[in-house]
């Protein structure tokens, strides 16, 4: 049985990102072939590990379906490097806020869906209020936030972009996994067997992943602006002004290269919860068939 996934090198995420397999193939990968008992004749312990990490790094833990491209956590970097270093650059003009707020929230509104916790359908109206929702709450708050620094220093202007990040977060995920919160996820013992639904480790597995996201966002959008604001005052950009939009881009994506690895490793993806803070029913069901557990463990989603 394969163990946890240890976490991968930059090299290996970004190669992960350009995987495209078709479901076809990825059922006939080692990894897969491995958990069906069958071991391929020659099968060393380092290609079964790759084949893992291609078919993870594709594929939902708990639904079994390939993840859009843009929505797999490796391509958390290029994807967030070019959309919020457009936001921190374009943030004086209301029109290019709010086009660059919906495109934020649009691709949050993938990545959260595509790494949601369970394996509960989700009709399209549902997704479609949920982006709906998603979207005006954060470009909303981007506005008024906005309205709120005119009197103040050019500097708490170029936050104004985080704190509507950091509030939309709060409301996009919980709107996206709205479903885990109606019918509960997955919670399975040590050995993964299924053991019921729980709403409880839903809305920790939530807030977790909440968290994750804002202090993923911290050091790409607190530190480029302070950099920018004193780069800007030199003579250097006052002569080349078009290189202050690349230049800022390069700056979130440097912060992202080691914020987004070690924040998604605050909470394990595979997390734990105490039986005694389970749902009473559940909580029984659990006592009655391994009474020895007190610990039941759930996919958080990323």
């Amino acid at each position: 049985m394969i163990g946890p996934l240890p976490r991968l090198p930059l090299s290996q995420v970004c190669r992960a990102w350009v995987v495209n397999l078709p479901p076809r193939i990825a059922c006939l990968l080692p990894a897969n072939l491995c958990r069906a008992g069958v071991v391929t004749p020659g099968l060393t312990e380092d290609q079964l590990w790759r084949a893992k990490y291609v078919y993870d790094s594709a594929f939902h833990p708990d639904t079994g379906e390939k993840v859009v491209l843009i929505g797999r956590m490796s391509a958390q970097v290029p994807m967030n490097m070019t959309i919020t270093g457009c936001m921190l650059t374009f943030y004086r003009k209301t029109p290019t806020v709010v086009f660059w707020q919906w495109v934020n929230q649009s691709f949050n509104a993938v990545v959260n869906y595509s790494n949601r916790s369970g394996d509960a359908p989700i009709t399209v109206r549902q997704l479609g209020t949920a982006y709906v929702s998603a979207t005006t709450g954060a470009v909303a708050t981007a506005l008024g936030l906005k309205s709120l620094t005119k009197h103040l220093p050019p500097l708490v202007g170029r936050f104004v972009p985080f704190a509507a990040v950091a509030a939309a977060n709060c409301i996009n995920i919980p709107l996206m996994r709205q479903r885990e919160l109606q019918v509960g996820i997955p919670v399975t013992d040590e050995a993964g067997q299924r053991l019921g639904h729980s709403v409880t480790a839903a809305k920790q597995g939530i807030f977790q992943v909440v968290i994750s996201r804002i202090c993923m966002a911290i050091p790409a959008m607190a530190i480029p602006p302070v950099i920018m604001d004193t780069l800007e005052k030199k003579d250097f950009l006052k002569r080349r002004p078009w290189l202050g939009g690349p230049l800022q881009v390069g700056l979130v994506g440097f912060c992202l290269v080691f914020a987004t690895p070690l924040c998604c490793a605050l909470f394990p993806q595979r997390s734990s919860i105490q039986v005694s803070r389970l749902e009473p029913e559940l909580r029984a069901r659990i006592h009655q068939q391994t009474p020895g557990d007190e610990v039941v463990y759930y996919n958080k989603g990323l």
